[in-house]
């Protein structure tokens, strides 16, 4: 019986410990495409900083951004759009490598007062850019890679960032 006892306690002391975090990551390297699917209707995945994954663009709230492929005069560029129908991007700077960008990326501590655009247009690897909510929340966003390419005869486009989200709607960005 006392074994018993001390090997429950042994069990609940354990299981007491083991807690779940449901607060979501605020920043990440993350990769999002434009690959169209069919349901009922056609969506696309895009990327979320407040839940840090990727949404369905049918799903409510949906993603903050989405990558498509911009087939106007160049064509074939790759842009990423907000889902908030306001400006809500901002170019920090093109680099000329990684490095360079990832400095940049690191130094940026505030959200100043920029000229909004409606849409990252165009993105490329090494480029640093500040993503503004509907909500006034901010995110800083590092192009890591970016794939621009035909695939099954459609145009594809793929971007892997680099993002830090400040959810509380200051204009200072957190440290990691």
């Amino acid at each position: 019986m006392k074994r018993s006892f001390f090997i429950l306690l042994i069990i609940l002391t354990i299981l007491s410990g083991c807690r779940k975090d449901d607060t979501p990551r605020r920043s990440g390297t993350d990769t999002i495409d434009n690959t169209t699917y069919k349901t009922t209707t056609y969506y696309t995945f895009g990327f979320s900083f407040s839940k840090a994954t990727k949404v369905s663009t049918l799903d409510s709230p949906g993603p903050d951004i989405t990558i498509n492929v911009n087939n106007d005069n160049p064509v074939n560029r790759l842009i990423l759009q907000a889902n908030n129908l306001e400006n809500s991007f901002y170019k920090i700077g093109d680099y000329p490598d990684a490095a360079s960008a990832v400095s940049a990326f690191n130094n940026l501590k505030t959200v100043g007062a920029y000229q909004w655009e409606g849409m990252a247009d165009p993105i490329n690897a090494n480029q640093v850019w500040v993503y503004r909510t509907g909500s006034e929340q901010y995110a800083k966003i590092r192009i890591v890679s970016t794939k621009n390419e035909i695939r099954n005869n459609l145009p594809y486009g793929e971007c892997t960032f680099e993002w830090l989200y400040q959810s509380d709607g200051s204009l200072t960005f957190s440290s990691k």
